[in-house]
């Protein structure tokens, strides 16, 4: 029996999202959580979940650290994001990030049953009319590869810190937008020189501008 868990904090989609489940699969289980909080609790305890359908907007969450929260927590199930958005830099981010797909919420229930399908055949889904947008280039790097397993193992506090970081800002700005005391600035920061394996921050940033993390 498939087992997804559908995070999501909108009560209308997470009932589509169900409908569109038990329409195209058969004796499936659906587990539904409505914060982030929930969502990394769940998947880092049920080790039998087929798939996680995430929204990148929910409480808890800034921008892509909720996808890297769930990444950390579960890194064997495969995730796919359920967006409002059809940005073709945000999908690009959320593959960086380690999504296996990227599904708009405005597709059909036949492409949403397929984009499912094909992330749990062990495929990525991107919609077909952005296919040709470069979000999918086939095997990077092995240099790119290993900036992303590194990246994975930032947690959400100190992808903050480094989004910070890419915009130009001095610890002390950061502590303060952040509303944290600039030596824990200081302590994030050197945990991501660390987890990345560099030497600067200005080589922090520039793996994160390089990989679409910025």
């Amino acid at each position: 029996m498939p087992k997804f868990l559908v995070a999501d904090d909108h009560p209308l989609f997470r009932d589509a999202l169900r409908q569109v489940i038990e329409e195209y699969f058969d004796d499936v289980e659906i587990i539904e959580v409505s914060t982030l909080e929930e969502a990394v609790q769940r998947a880092s305890e049920d080790f039998d979940l087929d798939l996680i359908l995430l929204d990148l907007r929910m409480p808890g969450s800034e921008g892509f650290s909720g996808l890297v929260s769930i990444r950390n927590a579960a890194p064997t199930i495969p995730v796919a994001i359920v967006s409002a958005s059809e940005d073709p830099d945000a999908i690009r981010r959320g593959l960086t990030c380690g999504a296996f797909g990227f599904i708009t919420k405005s597709s059909p229930k036949a492409r949403i049953a397929e984009a499912i399908q094909t992330v749990l055949a062990g495929g990525t889904y991107v919609p077909d009319e952005l296919e040709n947008a470069d979000l999918v280039t086939g095997p990077r790097s092995t240099l790119d590869h290993e900036f992303q397993k590194k990246f994975a193992l930032l947690t959400p506090a100190e992808l903050s810190v480094l989004h910070h970081l890419t915009e130009g800002k001095p610890n002390k700005i950061i502590a303060c937008e952040l509303d944290i005391k600039e030596s824990t600035v200081k302590a994030h920061i050197s945990s991501v020189l660390r987890k990345l394996g560099v030497n600067s921050r200005t080589q922090a940033v520039l793996a994160a501008q390089k990989l679409g993390k910025a």
